[in-house]
């Protein structure tokens, strides 16, 4: 049979090199050492110590143990050299061992990080997709022609002024309050077209685009972690918890709006914040420019419309970001 053959001294597979009792002289140099000293001694003590004493009885035990102590301590003394060497070549071998476990686990979680990756990569591309697709789009609308200039109502006295100078944010219609919360919360899926649409109107506005390219880096950064918005299932705050922390409350009067409990992403977004600048930074600026966003948007809003805010795949990243960085401690 092909395969590992057992050793028959340690029942252990002969291939694993690494694992097998290294194989022994059963007589060592210590041995051969000890059994050259103690011939030697012997035959001293045999000359000098027995010969002369043969007509005193009384002396017979001193001689044995003259003569046969040292020849005990030398056997003595090898036993302990040898154990000690033998000592050397496990601690030797179970480090080889260690290494050899070691560096098998590290291929074993470069496998399993493999095998992890074309699932993080897949919504990855799904995330691009969307992004490209509304880049095409916006791209499609700004190569639009211009509308040509419009002529101003007549002006008393029956002349008429031309609106020079009108910018193109006075000319867009104003963004609506439903507009902009589906923009916040991101198109669902490719076939979203009423998602698009209203990412579109919302990075037309000025104030509005601000936020919802913050949001959009941070919620790219989060998807690096495996964290996606949709995944999360936080305890929504009341519509007046809202209107206190636009009002300026903090700490925890407002703590309900941290209502995300997911252990797991807590614990990722705060190893990400402590390590990596650039998610740092951008967690504050989404910080910053949600705190703006909120202070003007409550003063118009219903409570229906605080609460569909709260909802938004924005809102959740707010609360994410915003309990690890302790705006709701």
């Amino acid at each position: 049979m092909s395969g590992p053959q057992p050793d028959q001294e340690s029942e252990r597979p002969t291939s694993l090199g690494i694992y097998d009792r290294p194989q022994r002289p059963s007589v060592t140099s210590i041995e051969i050492a000890a059994g050259v000293l103690s011939v030697i001694w012997l035959v001293v003590s045999v000359l000098f110590l027995v010969l002369p004493d043969q007509t005193q009885g009384g002396g017979f035990i001193v001689t044995l143990l003259a003569v046969f102590l040292p020849v005990a301590m030398i056997w003595v003394a090898a036993t302990a050299m040898r154990a000690s060497r033998v000592m050397r070549e496990e601690s030797a071998r179970l480090q080889t061992a260690i290494d050899a476990i070691r560096q098998a686990y590290v291929v074993q979680q470069q496998r399993a990080a493999s095998s992890y990756e074309p699932t993080v990569s897949k919504k990855l591309d799904e995330i691009a997709a969307v992004t490209k697709k509304a880049e095409d789009a916006l791209a499609t609308f700004s190569s639009k022609r211009r509308e040509p200039l419009q002529v101003a109502p007549s002006a008393p006295g029956g002349q008429t002024s031309l609106a020079l100078g009108t910018t193109a944010e006075e000319i867009t219609p104003p963004l609506t309050t439903d507009t902009f919360i589906r923009a916040l919360n991101f198109p669902e899926t490719e076939k979203d077209t009423e998602g698009f649409t209203a990412l579109r109107m919302a990075l037309k506005d000025r104030k509005a685009s601000k936020l919802v390219q913050a949001s959009q880096d941070v919620l790219t950064l989060l998807s690096q972690e495996g964290i996606y918005m949709d995944d999360l299932r936080p305890d929504m705050a009341r519509p007046e918890v809202w209107r206190q922390f636009a009002q300026g409350a903090r700490g925890r009067s407002v703590a309900a709006l941290g209502g995300i409990r997911d252990r797991s992403s807590l614990a990722l977004t705060a190893a990400r914040m402590k390590q990596d600048p650039i998610f740092r930074d951008a967690a504050h600026h989404f910080l910053r420019r949600f705190d703006n966003m909120i202070v003007e948007f409550e003063a118009n809003a219903s409570d229906a419309e605080l609460t569909a805010l709260g909802d938004t795949r924005t809102a959740r990243a707010f609360m994410l970001l915003g309990r690890v960085a302790g705006t709701f401690d």
